[in-house]
């Protein structure tokens, strides 16, 4: 029944009025309607080859050969609340602080949806937002704080599956599917009557880990859940078991991360093959919400008069690189998918050039046709994706050929910051000295496994010149260490007596409850030390 949607959508022309590329004002009558559906923790490897071999997502499909998929698009910082900060403010994180989970942005702050309604866009949201400050555990935002104490602790739960054994269990995260029906129900019974055009928000929790309560009371989302249903779409034989380094191998940061995540001990080939499948297998789930959208508006005659954006806040590593989660600038934490389809926008096409999150705030305006503020990070993606006007494109305001991303949350003990060109990555940490940087050419090396960075110093050096000439890092770095201290040094005196029972029973309480004398002088002496210059 799926397959026959897809095919009766795929029957229908997608004609109606081209978004204005470079800013040109529509009419507000011509001006089309937009949705945007933003997931979580979904890999954007998984929307091309070879990686879209391994699951099956019709919708995915649908909309790439109908539409515009973008093969190099990054998030500006792979943790929730910074990466949707970036997407909603359309800056990078440093611009907008927006450093861990606990910190994004202000409540009022102007967004692209703001801009839009003041220009006489209906709008609505629904589902996971997640760019304002004030959110997310509190053992998520002392782990980012204390970062830099010398301490090395487990942090969240040992990755591991747990199975539905349904063939028709269809709906496995329920609140998602909930938020999706709410969605439907507003375009069939208020945006289907609006004389204007809307800009429909969908945001989901899926294909992010579930929690994982089995870890004790202060728990992380460790848990790959699914049914049976799902897990038949997943084609178990190209399923890639990753190559790990040898733990004394691996780089500083990726060490105490996979330790802080709890993959360091031993894992079998066949636990990393259903930890992979399970996580493939909620991606198809999330395919068939993104679906029941683009089928809502087929039914109300919509979709020929929409733009559908699809994209993620970040990927997961699913035991790539011995971790699970986020937090890492390798492509499955990093690369996230993005594609669009709709009046004006191109069919079956496939962008190369590296974009990233920041991105859709100018694009969602030049959509409308809304003049573009002087100061974003980003830049439309029109130039890149709709039929040009006349012989060509205007040639002003294209996208820079490199991206920028940047980390400085929980399970990673340094800044990091990220230059992805063409066929570079350049990885710097802290303040450029103390941590080594990594260099991987992808065009030859994909997996990220050999970091060339001391056998190409000239490539390396030039990458990290570029990079400080975007952000100046070290002090970026410095301002996070600073803003770090300030956070919980409030947050213990606000806890008074309690301080010694409540920061032992965080998520990491297992390993801290052994020796919490030992800990607590690590935090003490960490804000003895001074911040590095």
């Amino acid at each position: 029944m799926l397959l026959l949607w897809v095919s009766v959508i795929a029957a229908s022309a997608l004609a109606a009025p081209t978004p204005a590329a470079g800013g040109q004002r529509l009419g507000l009558s011509a001006a089309p309607n937009v949705v945007l559906v933003a997931s979580d923790s979904f890999d954007g490897r998984l929307t091309f080859q070879p990686g879209s071999q391994v699951v099956k997502l019709p919708f995915i499909d649908f909309m790439k050969s109908h539409g515009t998929s973008f093969l190099n698009a990054y998030t500006n910082s792979p943790i929730c609340c910074p990466s949707r900060a970036a997407m909603w403010s359309g800056l990078f994180t440093h611009l907008t602080e927006s450093w861990n989970n606990f910190k994004g942005l202000d409540p009022n702050y102007t967004t692209w949806m703001d801009v839009m309604e003041e220009h006489g866009y209906w709008t609505q949201k629904f589902g996971k937002l997640d760019y304002t400050s004030g959110h997310h555990s509190v053992s998520n935002r002392v782990e980012a704080w204390t970062r830099d104490v010398e301490f090395l602790l487990k942090q969240e739960g040992r990755p591991m599956v747990n199975l539905i054994p349904s063939k028709d269990k269809v709906r496995v995260m329920e609140k998602d599917w909930k938020v999706v029906d709410k969605a439907v129900h507003w375009l069939r019974t208020e945006a289907v009557n609006y004389t204007r055009p809307f800009v429909l928000y969908l945001g989901l929790n899926l294909p992010h880990p579930y929690p994982s309560p089995s870890s004790g009371e202060n728990f992380g989302s460790s848990t790959f859940h699914t049914s049976l249903y799902w897990l038949e779409k997943v084609s178990h034989d190209a399923i890639k078991i990753p190559k790990w380094l040898p733990l004394p191998e691996m780089h500083p940061v990726d060490y105490y991360s996979s330790y802080t995540k709890n993959c360091t001990g031993k894992f079998t080939e066949r636990e990393i093959q259903k930890i992979r499948a399970f996580y493939y297998a909620m991606c198809a789930e999330t395919d068939a919400m993104l679906g029941e959208i683009i089928l809502a508006l087929r039914q109300l005659g919509l979709l020929q008069k929409t733009v559908v954006i699809y994209t993620s806040d970040h990927g997961e590593m699913a035991m790539e690189h011995r971790q699970f989660y986020k937090m890492s600038m390798y492509e499955a934490s990093a690369h996230v998918p993005l594609l669009m389809m709709g009046p004006g926008i191109r069919a079956s096409v496939q962008v190369p050039n590296v974009v990233s999150l920041v991105d859709i705030y100018p694009t969602m305006l030049d959509i409308a046709g809304i003049p573009l503020p002087k100061n974003l990070s980003g830049f439309s993606l029109l130039p890149l994706s709709s039929k040009p006007f006349g012989n060509e494109h205007p040639t002003k305001n294209l996208h820079p050929p490199w991206v920028l991303s940047e980390f400085h949350g929980c399970d990673v003990n340094a800044s990091t910051y990220m230059l992805r060109t063409d066929q570079w990555k350049y990885i710097a940490y802290a303040d450029g000295a103390s941590v080594p940087p990594q260099l991987f050419d992808l065009s030859s090396d994909p997996d990220e496994l050999i970091n060339i960075a001391t056998k190409f110093p000239e490539i390396a050096h030039s990458l990290d010149q570029k990079l400080r000439s975007i952000v100046n890092y070290p002090k970026v770095s410095a301002a996070v260490h600073q803003y770090n201290k300030e956070q919980f040094i409030k947050w213990k005196q606000s806890l008074g007596q309690n301080y010694s029972n409540v920061i032992a029973n965080l998520r990491w309480h297992e390993e801290w409850l052994r020796e919490p004398r030992k800990y607590e002088k690590a935090i003490r002496e960490w804000l003895k030390t001074p911040q590095f210059q």
